[in-house]
């Protein structure tokens, strides 16, 4: 059995992290590196650092916060914001990254997925999509969940990871900070559409959402959720207990 894993996400905008509903309302949560120690020590599987402002302000990531945080982190690091090159991988990279998540730079230019994964590997590209209902279809968004690109995301996810895109990232703009569960129908089409691992993001309010989502969805491999970890809300031994309670395999 597949064991699933649970990342907490580090949104950070002017070195901070911070945590919004739905894309809007950001409010300031705490500092990136404390944090980011805080989870590799309680149980996290993975980590995610998104700079959720660099596309928007067409700039490259923090990689100062960057280097420290990945400084004080002992599991996978993925890191994302403002790449839009081979060199943004690679500095990413240098900083300590273990992967690399790629959203806009992807929408300007599609062949970027292929280059980076030529170069560094299937397993180091990972494709961050943020979805959402638009006409009766799921819609990408770039730039932080600002720009509808009118791309339909089912098939632009299975292009992107027929070029080599390891991994895929999927964030519901409908869900996100609602909690009220995982977007299920969005999860769904997209993980019958792949063969590569898919990380649910968006709406997770408890324990029981996460459950909900490896029973509904064993094709999912993993839950990432922001707000309910850094108010402490769910803490990640605790969530890991309710899960292996319910027959989820996860590693304690």
């Amino acid at each position: 059995m597949i064991t699933k894993r649970i990342i907490p996400c580090l949104d950070v905008r002017n070195g901070r992290v911070v945590k919004g509903v739905n894309f809007k309302g950001i409010s300031d949560v705490a500092d990136p590196v404390e944090l980011a120690d805080l989870y590799s020590k309680s149980g996290a599987d993975e980590l995610v650092f998104y700079d959720i402002t660099a596309s928007f302000e067409e700039r490259t990531i923090f990689t100062d916060i960057l280097k420290k945080t990945a400084e004080r982190v002992f599991i996978p690091l993925t890191v994302g914001g403002g790449i839009n090159t081979l060199d943004d991988f690679a500095r990413v990279l240098a900083c300590g990254a273990d992967k690399v998540s790629v959203n806009s730079g992807a929408i300007k230019d599609p062949s970027l997925v292929k280059q980076a994964a030529k170069r560094y590997g299937d397993q180091c590209v990972v494709l961050s999509v943020d979805a959402k209902r638009v006409d009766g279809e799921f819609r990408v968004f770039a730039k932080g969940g600002r720009e509808d690109t009118g791309i339909e995301a089912v098939g632009w996810i299975k292009r992107l990871t027929g070029e080599g895109a390891g991994e895929v990232v999927l964030n519901s703009i409908d869900t996100d900070g609602v909690r009220r569960g995982f977007d299920l129908e969005m999860l769904r089409a997209v993980s019958e559409a792949v063969n590569v691992p898919v990380i649910a993001s968006g709406g997770a309010g408890c324990a029981d959402d996460f459950i909900e989502l490896f029973k509904t969805l064993p094709r999912v491999d993993a839950g990432l959720a922001a707000g309910i970890f850094h108010f402490g809300e769910v803490t990640i031994p605790e969530l890991k207990k309710e899960l292996k309670r319910n027959g989820v395999n996860v590693r304690c």
